[in-house]
Parts: structure tokens; sequence; C-alpha cells
């Protein structure tokens, strides 16, 4: 029983919450950022240079033949558009993630900025205040 206790205890800790909110977030982001790459980006830089489908983009090291029992093999190909799409996926995500941290420095430097209030003056001091205003008078 007591591992039960102990892996509830693991799961009810705040982090590992946050680290599973994380994951599924992260999860939904790259979506957004596959389908930002692919049918925004990269059509765009293809209208630029000419062609629009960097999948395409194949060096061919071995073509397609047969071997010697009559089976078709598959061409050996570096496929560098989809390299291509990886890089520009990986430097959206870079960019976003370096925004929403620099965002959350500048909230906490806010935070860290702001004064302080002066401490209350003593009971006496107060009096003493008021007393000198009154004899101003």
């Amino acid at each position: 029983m007591g591992l039960l206790k102990e892996f509830k205890e693991f799961v009810n800790r705040g982090n590992v919450m946050d680290l599973a909110v994380g994951v599924v977030i992260g999860g939904a982001f790259g979506k957004i950022v596959d389908s930002l790459v692919t049918d925004i980006i990269s059509p765009m830089i293809g209208l630029v240079i000419g062609e629009t489908d960097f999948a395409a983009w194949k060096l061919t090291l071995k073509e397609a033949g047969m071997n010697a029992a009559g089976k078709e093999i598959s061409p050996v190909t570096l496929n560098i558009g989809s390299f291509f799409e990886s890089i520009v996926d990986f430097v959206i995500v870079a960019f976003a993630i370096f925004m929403v941290i620099k965002a959350v420095n500048n909230m906490r430097r806010k935070q860290e900025a702001a004064p302080a209030a002066p401490p209350a003056p003593p009971k006496q001091e107060v009096l003493l205040t008021e007393i000198r205003d009154l004899l101003k008078k």
C-alpha cells in the first residue's frame, strides 16, 4: 500500500501537473507550428524561389530498380526539402519560446522594480508630528 500512496503524492505535486499541462499544450503548439510552416511559410518561400513543394527537394543517391529476385527496390534519397521544413519549424518554435520567456522576464522585472511601501513611522513619531502641526497653527 505504501507504493500506491507514494505514487499518489508524486502525481498530486504541482510540478507533475504543470509538466503534464505543458506536454499537452506543447503538442498542440507543435501542430500549429507545423501547419504554419507547411501551409503558409513554405508556399510563400516557394513563390519567391519558384518551387512550391519543398518535399520534392530530394537528392537521389541510388535510383529505384529491381533486385535479382525481381522485387522492386525503392530509391535511396536524401530528403532535403523535409529537412528544410524541419529547420523552419525549429526556428519558429525557438522564437516563440524566446518571446514567451522574454515577456515573463519583463513581468518579473516590473514586479521586482516596484518600490516597497516605506514602513509606517512609529506611533510616537506620528503623535509628535501631529503636535508639531497643531503648534504651528
